[in-house]
Order: structure tokens, then sequence, then C-alpha cells
């Protein structure tokens, strides 16, 4: 493995700390912990070069509370005292994965009516801050309640979703040419 050092996140200001600069404010965006966010090199000159308006500071307090939030609590999984309340919670994640899906994703009305648009950016946002994540988080409250499931075929549909959670979170980072889909029989059973 080399040693070679290169960037792979960059501090960025929420309010510009010039005038002139993105979000600016005439007295300037200050260094200090709430009002800087951790972007890529890719997503903080997109950010920073969009128009106006385009990404409000409301916005990116919200994504970094959103990050914040799932790195303090990676590793936890509720522990639930009926196949109900998990059936529940994981029918509550995958309804907000559809969510973001149908809004941004490649099929998505704004997608198919305009090529042209940002959706694709937006998805591709979306993609890492909240439907990887959560299909993290499934997984986690799944093997944290594994003792509640006590049916082969939930069992089969399970680890399809499992290789499909890994499968589709190399492809977003790694492009590659297939990945394993999102298995159907996964939303039937954990649907409300």
């Amino acid at each position: 493995m080399g040693t070679k050092r290169y960037t792979v996140g960059e501090m960025a200001h929420v309010i510009g700390s010039k005038p002139t600069a993105a979000r600016g404010t005439p007295e300037g965006g200050e260094d200090t912990y709430d009002n800087l966010i951790l972007l890529c090199p890719t997503h903080h000159r997109h950010i920073d070069k969009s128009p106006e308006g385009t990404y409000s500071v409301e916005v990116l307090h919200e994504w970094k509370k959103a990050h914040e939030d799932i790195i303090s609590n990676a590793g936890k999984a509720t522990k639930y005292d009926n196949y109900d309340k998990l059936r529940f919670e994981i029918a509550r994640i995958l309804i907000a994965n559809k969510s973001i899906f149908d809004t941004y994703g490649p099929q998505s009305a704004t997608a198919q009516s305009d090529p042209t648009s940002n959706a694709y950016l937006l998805w591709e946002l979306r993609r890492i801050d909240r439907v990887i994540p959560n299909n993290q988080k499934i997984l986690k409250i799944i093997d944290a309640n594994i003792d509640l499931i006590n049916d082969i075929s939930t069992i089969h549909a399970i680890e399809k979703f499992r290789l499909h959670a890994e499968s589709y979170e190399k492809h977003v980072y790694h492009r590659m040419d297939s990945y394993q889909l999102f298995p159907t029989e996964f939303s039937e059973i954990f649907s409300i």
C-alpha cells in the first residue's frame, strides 16, 4: 500500500469568510465549529460555485446536523421487544429511502422531464448522506433484533437486502457495471 497523501475532505464555511464569498455577509463568517462543515473537494467547489440561493445556510446546517447524528449514533441499534415494532421501524426507514428515490432518483418526474436539471446532483448527495446510512441502519437494527426473526423466507429476504446494501454502497463510491438490485420481497415483508 502506498504512502501518497491526498485530500478526502475540506473544511468549508457555511457563511462565507469574506463578504464576497458564497453565502457571505458584510461581516463575514467566523472560523468556528458552528460555521464550518467538512465536504469532499468536488462538492465543496460545486456548492460554492452554484448560483446564489441554491445551497442556503440553513440547508448546510441541516446536512451537518444530519451527519453529526449519524456519527453519534453509529453502532447503536435499538433492541425491540416484539417483531411488529421492528417491522414498523424498518418500514419507516424504507419509506424515507423510497421517498428520496421517487423525488430525486433517475426515474423521478424531475429527472425525466428535465434531464439537465440538478436532480442528478441532489440524487448523488442524498444517496451518500441518507440512503446508504439508512441501509446501514436497517442492517444494524436487524442484527440487534435477529432473535425476533424466525421465518426462513424473511431471513432469505434479509440476506438479499444485505447483499444489495453492500454492493450498492460500493457502486455509489466506485461505479460498478452491475450490483445487486433492491429485493422487492424485502419491502413486501417490512411494509406497513
